[in-house]
């Protein structure tokens, strides 16, 4: 069933002692006289090949001048009949089908457009235009055309010409051109080339374009995927985002489509028996592998918990097996992470911060402006919003001075004054340095009864050597007393080891060192207690070599640990500590790691997390927002949209009010 040479990756396979007649014969019996059975249908037509299923189909008619699918389709209802008889068809008749369903009537369904034309073959693109024409005796590319409009019909006609190149021999000098050409296409033009995006994604090998995407990354600094949301709008977008998911990893766009199709409210079933019978003989496995990596659990499991009756059943089968062993890889998804450790490296990242300092500043002029909107009767909180957010925090701290000198006032005094409630808090962090504003943050974490733990975390564990001097330098000004002493006081264990290890700022700065690096990733799996690495160490040696491993190794050597750490144990590092460690300890452990693979990553989950169920965590919220406005803020709104698939600007309008609301956005920089 494999192409010559190929591993064979689907779910379901030939069932060995074939016999079409008796399968026939079966069905028959199951469906007649009062009632079916429908697990003998089920456990018959899942545990066949779809050639199989043909071969049953004919035998049925010749045996019983009737039409199977025609019976299934009387004896059986709703999503389980839909199973059934899309397993009954051919491949290509089944894609055909879907995609006269997705166009017919009122309305198009373009998200099975997309998924269907994106994620084919050539072969498969030419066998489904085919039956098309055979089933329906209409030309697949003139309804297409008919039904859709614009750039994102342009690119349909392509991918439905089955022309890409298939060629993996790649030249060298074509992608680099091929990578320059997007980026003059997109970021660096006035307005989008679309028709360069459509030659080069529509056209070029697989192999050709994961090279490109690669390149891409180098010389601007951001994944394609990024420019595509940035540059693309509408269904256009989506369809080459779906391109740009398949080239990468047809197995994890099935993956995220599955994911997507169960997670929240309601089931997207079409969505979810479309992928299910279409993959089941391709590459199931890789899906279910992909799945489990991406999402900490199996899709046998999220199948389970979200359907129900004779359609769990089959579907299940489909699936083909459970995989819930949370942390481990499987060889093809170890090879994966290790690939992605070694693009983060070599990826030479901007970081762009959100607000930068204010062309013509006139500290003098913006003192004015806060005097004015704050005297007399009422305050005018938009003229405070619009200065202050506008201004980089050194030009801040120049009007500090200017309105002392100008009205011999403190103006954080008479900010205090006029603002309340979470307005107030993001103003006068505002208008405190980085350093103030974050030791005045773990001030109020360790002040009081009860320690705030997550603070603590986030902000130790991603400040560098230089922010955690100045931090240090600012708390001791400001409290009379040492951080790492207020630290020490108020924590305990390993979770306070890990604090005043960060708080010391003594994190090297060097490159990776390889032979190091082995040793380091021997040290993490030692004291993970993982089944395949055995201990020669005492159990707190162990423990005290692991946190100066996470606590004090430079990032670019942490990434090779992680990656040599893969390569040993076949374990994700993050899934692992999540696994073998608790509490605070583990939290803490968790951000470090998670600081050293995406940094921009890490807090966009936060803000995330801040905003979504019920009630919004203002706090976490609006510190992040400050202290990253000016550091990565353009990073943390790309990770946001890819991570979540909205922007953080959509998300803050949505979950927010008032000027809060306002002062927000305005430090958000914009909608993506």
């Amino acid at each position: 069933m494999a192409p010559k040479g190929k591993v064979y990756r689907g779910s379901v396979k030939d069932f060995p002692g074939f016999n079409a007649s008796q399968d026939a014969d079966a069905l028959y019996n199951a469906m007649k006289g009062f009632g079916s059975d429908k697990d003998a249908i089920l456990d018959l037509i899942t545990s066949r090949s779809n050639k199989q299923r043909v071969e049953i189909c004919q035998a049925y008619k010749s045996q019983y001048g009737k039409d199977l699918i025609a019976d299934l389709k009387y004896e059986l209802t709703g999503k389980f009949e839909r199973l059934i008889v899309s397993l009954m068809r051919p491949p290509a008749y089944s894609d055909a089908k879907e995609i006269k369903d997705a166009i017919a009537g009122i309305g198009t369904d373009e998200k099975c457009l997309i998924e269907i034309l994106a994620s084919r073959t050539n072969q498969e693109i030419h066998d489904l235009v085919a039956a098309y024409k055979d089933a329906y005796e209409r030309d697949l590319e003139a309804d297409i055309v008919g039904d859709t409009s614009g750039h994102f019909k342009k690119m349909l006609v392509v991918l439905l010409q089955g022309a890409r190149e298939e060629d993996d021999v790649v030249s060298e000098d074509l992608v680099e051109q091929d990578a320059k050409d997007l980026l003059e296409a997109g970021e660096q033009k006035w307005g989008t080339d679309e028709a360069q995006f459509i030659f080069i994604l529509g056209r070029r090998s697989k192999q050709h374009l994961r090279m490109v995407f690669d390149e891409y990354l180098k010389i601007s600094g951001k994944p394609i995927e990024r420019s595509i949301r940035g540059e693309l709008s509408g269904d256009f977008e989506k369809l080459m985002l779906a391109v740009v998911k398949c080239v990468r990893s047809t197995a994890e766009y099935f993956a995220e489509r599955l994911y997507k199709a169960m997670k929240g409210l309601g089931t997207r079933d079409n969505t979810l028996i479309r992928i299910m019978v279409s993959r089941s003989e391709i590459d199931m496995l890789d899906i279910r592998e992909v799945f489990r990596t991406k999402y900490e659990k199996s899709l046998h499991n999220m199948i389970k918990e979200d359907t129900s009756g004779e359609y769990k059943k089959a579907l299940l089968k489909l699936c083909g097996g459970d995989d819930d062993a949370a942390g481990e890889f499987f060889p093809e998804a170890a090879q994966v992470a290790y690939r992605m450790w070694e693009l983060s490296a070599v990826a030479k990242v901007e970081l762009r911060g959100t607000v930068q300092p204010a062309d013509n500043f006139n500290d003098d002029g913006d003192a004015q402006v806060l005097r004015k909107a704050m005297k007399g009767l009422g305050t005018d909180e938009g003229a405070i919003i619009e200065v202050l957010t506008q201004r980089s925090n050194a030009q801040r701290q120049q009007i500090l001075k200017a309105y002392k000198a100008h009205y011999g006032r403190d103006l954080m005094a008479d900010l205090k004054s006029e603002l309340s409630g979470s307005l107030a808090k993001l103003i006068l962090g505002l208008m405190l340095t980085p350093a103030q504003y974050d030791a005045k943050q773990l001030r109020k974490a360790v002040e009081g009864a009860g320690t705030d733990e997550s603070t603590l975390i986030e902000i130790m564990a991603t400040r560098n050597n230089q922010e955690i001097a100045a931090i240090n330098e600012a708390y001791q000004q400001a409290y009379h007393k040492s951080l790492e002493d207020d630290l020490s006081s108020d924590t305990s264990g390993h979770f306070k080891r890990i604090l005043v290890s960060l708080a010391l700022g003594n994190r090297d700065e060097g490159p990776e060192n390889l032979a190091q690096a082995q040793e380091d990733a021997k040290v993490v799996a030692e004291t993970l207690k993982l089944a395949d690495v055995a201990s020669n160490d005492s159990s707190d040696s162990l423990e005290t070599r692991f946190l100066s491993i996470l606590c004090t190794r430079s990032y670019p050597h942490l990434r090779r640990v992680f990656q040599e750490f893969i390569k040993m144990t076949n374990h994700d590092v993050e899934h692992a500590i999540r696994k073998r460690m608790s509490g605070d300890v583990r939290d803490a452990f968790v951000a470090i790691v998670r600081s050293v693979k995406n940094k921009p990553a890490f807090f966009a989950d936060k803000l995330y997390k801040s905003m979504k169920g019920a009630g919004t965590d203002e706090r976490t919220l609006t510190r992040i927002m400050i202290s990253r406005s000016e550091i990565d803020l353009l990073n943390i709104r790309g990770e946001f949209i890819d991570l979540f698939d909205k922007s953080l600007h959509h998300m803050i309008e949505k979950d927010t009010s008032g000027d809060y609301r306002k002062a927000l956005l305005a430090l958000c920089g914009g909608d993506d």
